[in-house]
């Protein structure tokens, strides 16, 4: 794709000259243009190629309007219109190749176009910017592609929640800093991780409520002079509506950092997830069973069952919250209006998205083939004195205050460390009346695992009937 006005570039002081850049849809007004290797630079073709599809429905709905209001021929915006249509089939059909020396995929389109049809495909770009463009088209693209992140999210929590199902009455130890807590059921313990997820997909849902507004006929800051139809263009892609101001129409990537931001929080709560399945599969917990095809071996050690698909995602975390501070950084030192810096929007936040999406995958993979030992985990109740809450709880019932009961439940946690005992449920009734005479022999049935789970009933408790309703809830969300 030639343009008239382009000009060699001079030569560097060798013999040879310098490479020439390729055309550009902004060459009219320079007489040098950048050099190859500067216009390679600034060149975005390598991360944007994939708004392809976004950038052609956006034209097509842009060429009819043109038409519809006289602005150019309705007999052009017709054969746009087609040729654009022909132009994506045969990208989808692999006959039409991106051309990775294009600046961008706008100007790659809009060149095609302009090869095939002459003038009338430079018609295409009356009364809009790349600017607007490029905003509207990123607009589009997380339209359709957050939904589908969401989808993911979804289907993660939807094996969890098999898993919670099927585990909701196996007590496990909860942990607190770390150190053993109170006992919980693993079920409980798979929905705490969906409910963080639930989270996850609103966030994302909000984000695209916020960026459901159409940017074009903004052009590159203070609209256009035609007469464009701005809310006809908006309902015809899909908007609710077309932004307010023209100048923050191109300046604004807030929808850029809330997405970003989500696939921050969402890979944050992946990496705990597996900080927990790390420590589960190690040999002083076993938890958790990996199956094999969500293992690696070691290259030195031959007995090494690793959870390095785990440890990956912990890893992978990091990048999303590295692109989340780089579109911060990139925003927080611009005056308002388009800078090129702008550019630098997309890569980030498209590694972000394919991050998320990627692991999130790799994620639900690896806990639908997981299985537990629940043996190991009930064992592990025992010690640790994970019912001296309800121990103290025991005596509030009795009607001692509180500050008394949890007084005299730590006095009694002493006494049997100093006995050698492992659980208050080992020390003697007699013991345990020195301490408070409110003590009887029930409470021996009321210290054990499986009992001090049942009687945590309340809304969001462990109690297994309270698990399940927690499972029906969020099923309910996701459905």
């Amino acid at each position: 794709m030639k343009d008239s006005s382009e000009k060699q570039n001079g030569s560097s002081g060798s013999d040879q000259a310098a490479p020439k850049s390729p055309s550009v849809l902004w060459a009219g007004r320079l007489a040098e243009k950048p050099g190859a290797e500067a216009f390679a630079f600034q060149a975005s073709i390598g991360v944007d190629a994939r708004l392809a599809r976004d950038d052609i429905r956006l034209s097509r709905v842009h060429a009819a309007m043109l038409g519809r209001q006289g602005i150019i021929p309705a007999e052009t915006a017709a054969a746009l219109d087609a040729e654009l249509a022909r132009i994506a089939g045969e990208l989808e059909a692999g006959t039409l190749a991106i051309d990775p020396g294009a600046e961008d995929i706008h100007s790659f389109i809009e060149g095609v176009l302009t090869s095939r049809l002459g003038d009338a495909g430079r018609m295409v770009h009356a009364g809009r910017s790349r600017n607007d463009q490029v905003a509207a088209d990123f607009r589009l693209y997380l339209k359709r592609t957050v939904p589908e992140l969401r989808d993911e999210i979804a289907a993660v929590m939807g094996v969890l929640l098999d898993q919670a199902e099927q585990h909701a009455a196996a007590v496990m130890p909860g942990y607190t800093h770390l150190q053993r807590a109170q006992p919980v059921s693993l079920g409980h313990h798979l929905v705490a991780w969906c409910a963080a997820l639930d989270r996850d997909r609103g966030r994302f849902a909000d984000a695209v409520k916020r960026l459901d507004e159409c940017p074009l006929g903004a052009g590159a800051l203070a609209g256009s002079g035609l007469p464009l139809d701005r809310a006809a263009v908006a309902e015809a892609l899909g908007f609710a509506r077309p932004t307010l101001n023209s100048m923050d129409s191109v300046a604004d990537r807030d929808f850029a950092l809330e997405i970003a931001g989500g696939c921050a929080i969402t890979m944050t709560h992946l990496s705990r997830f597996c900080e927990d399945i790390v420590i589960w599969a190690s040999e002083e917990f076993r938890f958790i069973n990996l199956a094999e095809q969500w293992s690696t071996g070691s290259s030195i050690m031959p007995q090494k069952k690793n959870p390095d698909f785990a440890e990956l995602i912990r890893g992978k975390a990091g990048r999303t919250t590295g692109n989340l501070v780089t579109l911060l950084t990139i925003l927080k030192g611009l005056p308002y209006a388009y800078d090129k810096d702008l550019q630098e929007d997309k890569e980030a936040l498209f590694d972000s998205l394919d991050t998320a999406r990627a692991c999130l995958r790799i994620f639900r993979g690896m806990m639908a083939a997981a299985s537990f030992n629940l043996e190991r985990m009930e064992a592990a109740c025992t010690g640790g004195f994970l019912e001296a809450t309800d121990a103290a709880e025991y005596l509030v019932r009795k009607g001692l205050p509180f500050r008394r009961a949890h007084e005299t439940a730590a006095l009694i946690v002493r006494d049997c460390l100093e006995a050698g005992r492992r659980s208050i449920a080992e020390q003697p009734l007699a013991a345990l009346k020195k301490r408070s005479e409110l003590f009887e022999d029930d409470v021996y049935a009321a210290l054990t695992p499986a009992a001090c789970v049942a009687a945590r009933k309340l809304p969001g408790g462990p109690a297994p009937e309270e698990v399940r309703r927690q499972i029906r809830e969020l099923r309910g969300r996701i459905a």
